[in-house]
């Protein structure tokens, strides 16, 4: 590939590795990880070698199940993040527009820089609660536009993207022949509420997800594209040239797992409902802050308005073993993400701590 974007990592990710762990880690945007035995399986229920060509057809059909697709839509891959890779991947060639949200999760933009693409930027303002305004990526959108890509709820704000407004972006996006990428991997943060994926609106909306940031289970890498049969067999295609064959005690325990969600999720909405009361209260004793709330989802997006975030995010871990994901990663330098899915102790004592933090730094800026 020629020049690839002179992108060949992902900063955000390297930091995610080597720089968020505290002992107060409330960078972490998902569900606290299941073990094996949480999870109710056991090594009966495995096997190394199965039938999985071209998808395992028992997660095949539990994905589609859930998702109300047909089987023939889904295709599977290492987790959210790889399934953004091979959907992006499979739309465009280098030298193509991909118009990208602003702010957004960092790896999105690392990989259409990575492949190549010609990188135009909508914004999603925090004047407008950072909802996506159609007109927005109208005035961006050209005949070389191949792919949107967005992510609901957003990331980092959690907001969540209404219908009429994916319907909207699809008829622009169809305009130009070109397809939108919707992230929703934070949708399944909804549980029984969740709507129903963007896929089912119009035929230019690709969806993505995984089971990692709703229910905890990260480790399996049960992630998965929807898009139309034809551009799904593409996918499945081109996936033969990055993945071969998928980890098969993986699908199968990821099969497994499609059978307890609805015991897993309520767990879930417990703690993510008493969670957000706990960030609303702490939100609402802070005039040094300011932020979108969303009712629903993992992550909340603070304004600080008064110093720099990222300095702000170095005092709160090195003196107060607090971690919080800085803006920049997103491209707002005076923001920081902050999860919700610990458990609630935990998440009250790093609230308590970002406060301690907050009013040490507001004696020096």
């Amino acid at each position: 590939m020629a020049d690839a974007g002179h992108v060949k990592r992902s900063d955000y990710m390297n930091w995610a590795k080597t720089c968020s762990s505290a002992r107060f880690n409330l960078a972490i945007s998902g569900m606290a990880n299941l073990t094996l035995g949480q999870l109710g399986a056991t090594l009966h229920d495995l096997e190394i070698t199965g039938d999985s060509g071209y998808g395992y057809e028992p997660l095949l059909d539990a994905i589609a199940a859930r998702m109300q697709v047909d089987p023939r839509a889904v295709v599977t891959a290492m987790g959210t993040s790889f399934a953004n890779h091979l959907a992006l991947a499979t739309l465009i060639s280098p030298g193509d527009e991909v118009l990208l949200e602003h702010p957004t999760y960092e790896p999105l933009l690392a990989v259409a820089q990575y492949l190549g693409a010609d990188v135009k930027r909508f914004s999603r303002r925090f004047e407008d609660q950072f909802q996506i305004r159609p007109e927005a990526i109208e005035e961006r959108i050209s005949s070389r536009t191949r792919a949107i890509v967005i992510t609901n709820l957003h990331n980092p704000s959690g907001v969540q993207t209404s219908e009429k407004t994916l319907r909207e972006i699809a008829e622009i996006a169809g305009s130009v022949a070109a397809h939108v990428i919707v992230d929703e991997v934070y949708l399944e943060t909804l549980f029984l509420n969740r709507p129903k994926t963007a896929l089912l609106l119009a035929p230019e909306l690709i969806t993505t997800s995984s089971l990692t940031k709703a229910f905890g289970l990260s480790g399996l890498r049960c992630g998965w594209i929807l898009a139309e049969p034809e551009l799904a067999t593409r996918m499945w295609l081109l996936n033969d040239l990055f993945a071969s064959t998928p980890v098969h005690a993986g699908e199968r325990l990821s099969v497994h797992a499609f059978e307890r969600l609805e015991s897993i999720a309520e767990h879930a909405t417990r703690l993510l409902e008493h969670n957000h009361l706990l960030v609303n209260e702490f939100l609402d004793s802070r005039e040094d802050l300011e932020a979108v709330r969303p009712k629903d989802g993992t992550i909340v997006f603070p304004r600080l308005l008064r110093g720099n975030a990222e300095k702000f995010c170095s005092l709160l871990r090195e003196k107060h073993e607090t971690s919080v994901v800085p803006g920049s990663f997103f491209g707002l330098s005076d923001h920081f993400r902050l999860g919700l899915a610990l458990d609630s102790e935990t998440l009250a004592e790093g609230l308590e701590r970002i406060s301690r933090a907050l009013d040490e730094f507001g004696r020096v800026y």
